[in-house]
């Protein structure tokens, strides 16, 4: 036994290379696949992505290839079987169709932030339900002021959504001058604005019901629930019902993205194994392999079996809705929100006319209304709530913190330009309110990041610098 073997006389793993690999070629992709897996760890990688993608979206439709950009969002892509057929464009099955797994998983962070998160007690949830109410009001407000009675009144909704990835990306690059409560007040903060955002999109943008649709959506909500029931977990047999709620929504004329809002509401929230099962299963699944080993190498079809029941617990010790959470945030973060603004940030700002009725409200509602109408409604229903003793700044937060958030707050971009299509389909105003929206985005982080450098300090407080979140309240560990 070597001196590295452990009391059961096993060797420690190694990254050797598997077998039937070529070693150098092996070694030679490790060493190509670093630097991306350093980057989508970083937590301002799918920011900078989103910023990205946007620059480019604006380059290519401000060049003399603009009409190429625009020609590739209305090619039309169908689907069918024998006398069905749906067919649209590409712009379409980006927005209403890939945006359902985004919704999918703000549904799962939404259900496990209810069910044991921040927003499972009243308490803990105080601040970021203050700061949010306030970051949603008094932007529509702002925009309402500026827009009253005119043609662009319709997008009051669009200045009320928060980006979270950009807005995390922002404050992930202040580095150590951010405390972590502070991280996990802007998390919050953000779950409850997609709630807002949600409902905001269900009943003010969408387009009227059609009864039939409650059938599909029923159906396909009963089907979820029976799978509970009944113990099946989620996985592929989820997406059949999942397509018949997104079927049922489009038909009643709500935005049938938010099917995959209800779906997420539906996964179990609650982990099957608790630590102690799963370690008893595990254990006696390793003693299994064992006692195969003493004879020699086991036989491979030999561990199919205890491998299977490691499987299972390793899968079930964790709530499904944070395992499909983590399980689908990179395909979100990395393919499907770039994907979206690339899609949809392309305004080509030479053709925006603001002499159109309304367009100058739009620009101005918009934009003041993320730049400041977000920075003020956070920060001062913060304030209004800790004076009325409704609740308390998290340990190690100031108000120079809730300052930072506020701003960061009003980075609205992706979920912005999500409301903004659906306010304005099919008016001469959107491209007006996707650059207010760039312009309000652009502002609000540079406010943030201003805050950060000049009032936050550089190190944390030692005496704050370990605490977990916790309550809201000024000797609770936030």
């Amino acid at each position: 036994m070597s001196a590295a073997a452990d009391a059961h006389g096993c060797e420690p793993l190694t990254l050797s290379a598997p077998p039937e690999a070529w070693r150098p070629a092996r070694k030679a992709v490790l060493w190509l696949r670093r630097p991306i897996d350093d980057f989508l760890r970083i937590q301002a990688a799918s920011g900078i992505l989103l910023l990205l993608a946007a620059a480019a979206a604006l380059f290519w439709a401000n060049s003399s290839w603009q009409d190429s950009y625009h020609h590739l969002w209305h090619s039309k892509i169908s689907f069918g079987a024998g006398a069905w057929h749906f067919e649209q464009t590409l712009h379409f099955w980006i927005n209403e169709f890939l945006m359902t797994v985004f919704f999918l998983v703000v549904g799962l962070e939404v259900k496990r932030e209810i069910v044991e998160g921040e927003l499972s007690e009243l308490r803990r949830a105080a601040l970021p339900i203050a700061a949010a109410i306030g970051g949603m009001v008094v932007p529509a407000l702002v925009y309402v002021s500026v827009t009253v009675g005119g043609a662009a009144s319709s997008g009051w909704g669009v200045p009320m959504a928060t980006d979270i990835a950009f807005a995390v990306g922002v404050v992930a690059l202040l580095g150590k001058r951010v405390p972590a409560a502070l991280r996990v007040l802007l998390l919050a903060l953000a779950i409850i604005d997609d709630i807002g955002a949600i409902i905001v999109i269900a009943i003010f943008y969408s387009s009227g019901v059609q009864p039939i649709g409650f059938l599909f959506v029923g159906a396909g909500i009963a089907v979820l629930l029976g799978f509970r029931w009944i113990g099946v977990r989620p996985g592929l047999s989820y997406i059949a019902p999942t397509l018949v709620i997104w079927a049922g929504l489009y038909r009643m004329g709500v935005h049938p993205t938010l099917a995959g809002v209800l779906v997420g509401m539906c996964a179990p929230a609650k982990a099957w194994i608790s630590p102690a099962k799963f370690l008893r299963h595990a254990e006696k699944a390793v003693e299994e392999v064992r006692e195969m080993a003493k004879d020699g190498v086991p036989d491979s079809h030999a561990l199919l079996a205890p491998l299977a029941k490691l499987e299972v617990v390793q899968r079930e010790a964790v709530p499904a809705a944070l395992r499909g959470a983590e399980k689908f945030h990179g395909v979100t973060a990395f393919f499907i929100m770039p994907l979206f603004a690339f899609a949809n940030a392309g305004v080509s700002l030479g053709g925006l006319d603001l002499e159109l009725a309304g367009a100058t409200a739009c620009f101005m509602g918009i934009t003041f209304g993320l730049a400041v109408g977000k920075p003020a409604g956070i920060f001062g229903l913060s304030w209004l709530a800790t004076k009325l003793g409704l609740c308390e700044l998290p340990r190690g937060v100031d108000w120079r913190g809730i300052a930072l958030v506020g701003a960061v707050g009003g980075i609205g971009f992706t979920m912005a330009i999500f409301i903004a299509e659906l306010a304005f389909a099919g008016s001469p105003l959107l491209p007006v309110a996707k650059a207010a929206v760039l312009a309000g985005t652009f502002l609000a982080a540079t406010m943030g990041l201003a805050i950060g450098h000049f009032l936050l300090s550089r190190e944390l407080d030692p005496e704050v610098a370990h605490l977990t979140p916790g309550a809201c309240e000024q000797s609770t560990e936030y």
